[in-house]
């Protein structure tokens, strides 16, 4: 069994096993999303189609534009959340590195090459790609162009200057956006990254194809012109133009090894060969290349992913994540069932409004002249056998309700509520003044959520890999201006407009409670004017930081007067400390003077004993008469100087 694997495998060419994915691949996304995908391509185009009608009676073919407000404001909010502030993606390197200065270069190349190539329109039209059918997806395309400048030579040894141009060949990175339509993918994968492999299937013009057969970029092989197909047309409501077109299938991905090698030696393509077969020791099955495909069956061109970081050069985002699936969910499938109703209730209105006012007559038909035609308007004359009275008789089905106008508004907030977009009058009760401050910030602050989430989700999927895709391609062939480096790309995006006027009114509130001489003061003034779309906010911020750095005199001053302030507080606290001194030295006096009173008093006690005595009992008798007097008072005295101390 193995061996009938192998041949039939052998047997199969390279283009063939391609075109067979890509056929399968097809049938899936038509059986799944193509039917719904063109509905809402419809409904934001306002294109009316016989499948789109709600009852068989239906005669109106209004479609609101609901739907095409919120796809609009939606893309439009985001756009300015990345491209509002002029600078929209940023590269940060090595924090080792100190010089910052290749840092600089690097960014202001890429953005030099990014407005030439017109990235910023291209991201537009896969945001607006997004928003409609819920996945935006884009091709970096590697172009080499003759870069031509006006420049003077001198000639005739100098004495003349001729004026020319000078031409220069350079690499070039675009973004092509593709059509869902035109795109097909694994089944099975939810990025690009995980399937094995994706294609761009689309019409491009003949003579395209032609010159890159002359530049030696595609095979030299005869291509005819391609049978029409109405599933991969841009709009499919325009007529087809058949002739000088080529349908072109580009595919990125996995094949297998053997059946590149084929593809290759039948193209005596010996350099690829080598390089392909020299990888490594142990291939594997499945190789990453490119195969380019004219018509489902002429093999223009196959080889070897020849990327450095062997990337596929496709990016793509969903709007709205979608688990374990590669198709996200747009505004268009969120507001689907509102604009639907509303559209319903649009067009049973009017054609009510066609039964109600205009004229209808009823007429006995028995009574009219053979011949006579029944219409109805002013100035004609009906003819009938007998009275008109009898014969004809106006009539309507009377009025048209005016509940369908209330309803028709809450339908329109239904679809401004799945989307979380907002039209100029606002969203009833919430925006618009009729609900309190409290509702409004609580209202606007789900909104910017929602924005936010989206917003993160493009930057994450589609903007950070599409400017690493552009780098490394710049790196790979255009070395000298673009140096190879491992460098972190990051963007810079801002608050879109409803997130900006939103908090620009929150610092404006935080404003009013503080005073000027606040040091916060001048930080919310400045971030005030950054959240603002003025033309010339650099500058006024520039002049808001100038007014803001102190003045050198002032500054000198300042600290003049904040040394002597602290020479004089070093002074008084000196002489507080000489005071507390003195007071310590008075306190120890006071006690040994305690400590001495003891002693004098017993001195004077003796000498009062001993003063005037003559020998003899009797003075003996008195001398110890005057003793005890003594001692009692000599305890008596005691005992007040130990009640004063205490005291004290």
């Amino acid at each position: 069994m193995l061996e009938n694997e192998d041949s039939y495998t052998i047997e199969q060419s390279l283009e063939g096993w391609v075109m067979d994915k890509c056929d399968n691949w097809r049938d899936h996304y038509e059986a799944n999303y193509a039917e719904k995908f063109d509905e809402y391509y419809r409904l934001w185009r306002g294109q009316w189609a016989a499948e789109d009608q709600t009852r068989q009676s239906e005669r109106s073919k209004i479609i609101s534009p609901a739907l095409q407000q919120a796809v609009e404001s939606s893309v439009a909010e985001l756009e300015e959340a990345t491209f509002g502030r002029g600078k929209w993606f940023d590269i940060r390197d090595d924090y080792r590195d100190q010089d910052k200065q290749d840092i600089a270069m690097l960014r202001s190349a890429l953005d030099e090459d990014f407005k030439k190539n017109k990235v910023r329109k291209a991201v537009a039209e896969c945001l607006i790609n997004a928003a409609v059918f819920g996945t935006g997806i884009a091709e970096v395309v590697l172009e080499e162009e003759k870069e031509m400048t006006p420049a003077t030579q001198p000639v005739m040894g100098g004495e003349l200057t001729a004026v020319g141009v000078s031409i220069q060949d350079r690499t070039c990175i675009k973004l092509r956006p593709v059509m869902p339509q035109n795109f097909l993918i694994d089944p099975v994968a939810t990025d690009i990254d995980s399937a094995l492999g994706c294609a761009v299937d689309e019409f491009v013009s003949t003579h395209l194809v032609e010159q890159l057969q002359e530049k030696g970029v595609y095979r030299d092989e005869p291509v005819s012109e391609a049978a029409p197909d109405f599933n991969i047309e841009p709009d499919q409501d325009l007529a087809t133009f058949s002739e000088d077109k080529v349908r072109l299938t580009k595919y990125y991905g996995l094949v297998p090894r053997h059946l590149l090698t084929d593809a290759q030696n039948d193209s005596d393509a010996e350099e690829e060969v080598v390089e392909l077969s020299g990888e490594s020791e142990d291939e594997s099955y499945y190789v990453e290349a490119m195969v380019v495909i004219a018509n489902s069956g002429t093999l223009l061109k196959a080889e070897a992913n020849p990327y450095m970081m062997q990337d596929r050069p496709i990016v793509a985002f969903p709007w709205d994540v979608v688990p374990s699936r590669f198709w996200g969910r747009g505004v268009c499938e969120k507001g689907y069932n509102s604009q639907k109703a509303l559209d319903t209730e649009l067009r049973a209105r009017i054609d009510a409004l066609a039964l109600t006012i205009h004229p209808m007559m009823a007429m006995d038909a028995s009574r009219m002249p053979r011949g006579a035609k029944p219409e109805i308007r002013p100035g004609k004359i009906i003819l009938t056998n007998g009275a008109p009275s009898e014969v004809l008789q106006p009539f309507n089905f009377g009025n048209v309700s005016q509940v369908t106008f209330s309803q028709a508004q809450a339908l329109q907030t239904m679809v401004q509520t799945a989307t979380g977009a907002i039209d100029s009058a606002g969203i009833a009760g919430s925006i618009n003044g009729d609900a309190t401050a409290a509702g409004v910030s609580m209202s606007l602050g789900a909104i910017i959520k929602r924005h936010k989430r989206t917003l993160i989700n493009f930057q994450e999927s589609f903007i950070i890999p599409f400017v690493q895709k552009a780098a490394w391609r710049y790196m790979q062939f255009e070395p000298e201006l673009y140096p190879a480096a491992d460098y972190k790309f990051h963007t810079t995006s801002s608050l879109g407009i409803v997130a900006r006027e939103y908090e620009v009114t929150q610092l404006v509130q935080l404003l009013q409670t503080m005073s000027p001489d606040t040091p916060m003061y001048p930080k919310l003034v400045t971030s005030i004017i950054d959240n603002m779309n003025l033309a010339n906010r650099e500058e006024l911020i520039a002049l808001l930081d100038q007014a803001n750095q102190p003045n050198p005199e002032a500054q000198q001053a300042q600290q003049a007067a904040q040394q002597a302030q602290m020479a004089f507080q070093a002074s008084q606290t000196a002489a507080l400390n000489g005071q507390a001194q003195e007071s310590q030295a008075r306190a120890q006096k006071i006690a040994m003077e305690a400590q001495i009173l003891p002693q004098e008093l017993e001195i004077d006690r003796i000498k009062a004993v001993t003063t005037n005595l003559k020998d003899g009992d009797a003075d003996d008798k008195e001398f110890q008469k005057r003793l005890k007097i003594s001692e009692q008072l000599l305890k008596e005295r005691e005992i007040a100087v130990k009640e004063g101390a205490a005291n004290g």
